[in-house]
């Protein structure tokens, strides 16, 4: 039987706190792998650039929240590559201290992001908002400060890492809030021929008229299915900007290989960052 890195034992780092949804996230699509907490986003790329951790599990946009900046920053500057996707539905949770009933919080603590994403639950009960740096950092205040009063809203692992009671499940006001993740390594993985693949890059447009649509234009003539475009600001060259790309297929693919040379005519720069198995983003079928 073939050997995966789903199958395989290692290490994989994410940034956030212990029971963050990056962990979640790390626990559900890597069950085998000791994961490993990091402050910031950079730690986690250094953390699988200098071989300290195998893989690096980092979200880079959300279905309600929109796209996570620094995550796609860090791709472009980084030597690394994509290993897989995965897309984690985010369902918070009310946590509080044991034997504690929704009845007695007053207050509940969180990212700004899930009191956002839990607005109108929060202000069916009167609670009182409070920011907090992350979810499970949270959680975690809430278990050391001791407060019957109070709750925090985060995943159902920091219940168990923290000691806390689970007082109400997916209380977010939309139960398709998903997130979606990528892996990434420091040694490039081929996927096996028979599965179906999406790959990612980044480009710089050359400065002529209509550069972004001649560079994309190879892709529709060519009749390959583009998923995700992305601007981002080049460091240091105001008014300059960086795109990243996903398309479906492999850049050995015909198709695919003659949108990617009608693309580098038009280009200052372009880099794969890694072709990988296209996972499931959990949208109802229509």
């Amino acid at each position: 039987m073939k050997k995966t890195i789903e199958s395989l034992s290692g290490t994989v780092a994410f940034q956030g706190e212990p029971g963050a949804y990056s962990e979640q996230a790390c626990r559900e699509s890597l069950p085998h792998h000791r994961t490993i907490p990091c402050r910031t986003f950079e730690e986690v790329f250094q953390a699988v650039d200098d071989r300290e951790a195998d893989v690096g599990m980092i979200p880079v946009e959300n279905s309600i929240a929109g796209v996570v900046s620094d995550s796609y920053d860090l791709l472009g500057i980084h030597n690394l590559h994509i290993l897989g996707e995965y897309y984690l539905r985010v369902r918070h949770c009310l946590l509080a201290l044991p034997g504690v009933n929704v009845e007695e919080v007053q207050a509940v603590f969180s990212h700004p992001q899930a009191l956002a994403q839990c607005r109108s639950h929060i202000r069916r009960h009167g609670w009182t908002c409070n920011a907090a740096y992350d979810t499970a950092g949270a959680a975690r205040d809430l278990a050391a400060r001791g407060n019957p009063t109070e709750a925090a809203i985060a995943a159902e692992l920091c219940a168990e890492l923290y000691g806390l009671r689970i007082l109400e499940r997916d209380i977010q006001d939309s139960h398709l809030n998903t997130t979606r993740f990528l892996r990434i390594v420091k040694d490039r993985i081929v996927p096996p021929r028979e599965m179906a693949c999406k790959t990612s890059l980044v480009f710089e447009v050359r400065n002529i008229p209509a550069a972004l649509y001649k560079c994309l234009g190879g892709f529709a003539t060519n009749g390959v299915n583009l998923t995700r475009l992305e601007s981002r600001p080049v460091p240091g060259t105001p008014w300059s900007y960086h795109f990243y790309l996903d398309f479906q297929g492999r850049p050995e693919e015909r198709p695919c290989k003659l949108a990617l040379e009608e693309l580098a005519f038009f280009t200052h720069s372009l880099k794969i960052l890694g072709s990988y198995p296209e996972a499931d983003n959990g949208s109802p079928t229509p």
